[in-house]
């Protein structure tokens, strides 16, 4: 563990310490916003039920709160227990998830929170395919909002220094090391809108196009128009 700064230190952990799965539970229970890797790009993380936590992220994004922010969970059990998804087979979901995808669906009455997404009746949830971020899911239990490292309108983060700016403003930094060997590992999450039965529409191609659309084709869930 590296604690840097002299006015306003922060801190920076390696993701393969033994103190930083726990400690990231902790900060996230505390409402503080976090910086971790996942299988894409590096994201800023905060308790998704917490309203000062996410509204602190989206200051510390510079965004507003218009702007809508995923969850990121552990297990297909937690993605049905935050999230409308009945009309989803376990099967499919199984061949999705853990992976590169973000799914939009119907928000379950347990997600109540009035600052994530208000007046948006849908949320996107992702388990992402990084040990890392699923172990500090599993502990903390509660979903959590993720969002990408990087002021609002700026480049996504493959390594900790990129967003370094931020540093002073986050409870921690979870450093695993550099994310992907290309710059295509930038594009972030595919994001599928999966809140209409059987049907899917592309919110962003992301890095998982391909193998998504095949998944979802094979299930019988084939691309519509939402204009």
């Amino acid at each position: 563990m590296v604690t840097t700064g002299s006015s306003a230190p922060f801190i920076v952990v390696s993701t393969v310490d033994p103190s930083a799965v726990p400690l990231a539970s902790e900060l996230l229970t505390a409402g503080e916003v976090i910086a971790l890797p996942t299988d894409t790009v590096y994201g800023l993380a905060c308790d998704a039920t917490n309203p000062l936590a996410i509204e602190k992220l989206n200051q510390i994004k510079g965004r507003s709160e218009e702007k809508r922010v995923g969850i990121c969970v552990a297990e297909i059990e937690d993605f049905r227990n935050w999230g409308c998804a009945d009309h989803l087979s376990r099967e499919m979901l199984q061949e999705l998830l853990p992976g590169a995808v973000t799914l939009i669906v119907k928000k379950s009455p347990r997600l109540n929170n009035p600052h994530l997404n208000p007046g948006v009746a849908t949320i996107g949830i992702r388990i992402p395919d990084f040990d890392f971020i699923r172990q500090v899911s599993r502990l903390f239990r509660m979903p959590i909002a993720l969002t990408s490292a990087n002021k609002s309108g700026e480049p996504s983060s493959l390594t900790v220094a990129e967003f370094q700016s931020l540093w002073p403003l986050l409870g921690a930094v979870f450093d695993g090391g550099q994310l992907g060997v290309t710059e295509a590992q930038r594009a972030a999450s595919t994001v599928i809108d999966l809140s209409h039965k059987r049907g899917f529409s592309v919110v962003r191609e992301g890095v998982a196009m391909a193998n998504t659309k095949t998944i979802l084709n094979k299930y019988k869930f084939f691309h519509v128009n939402c204009d």
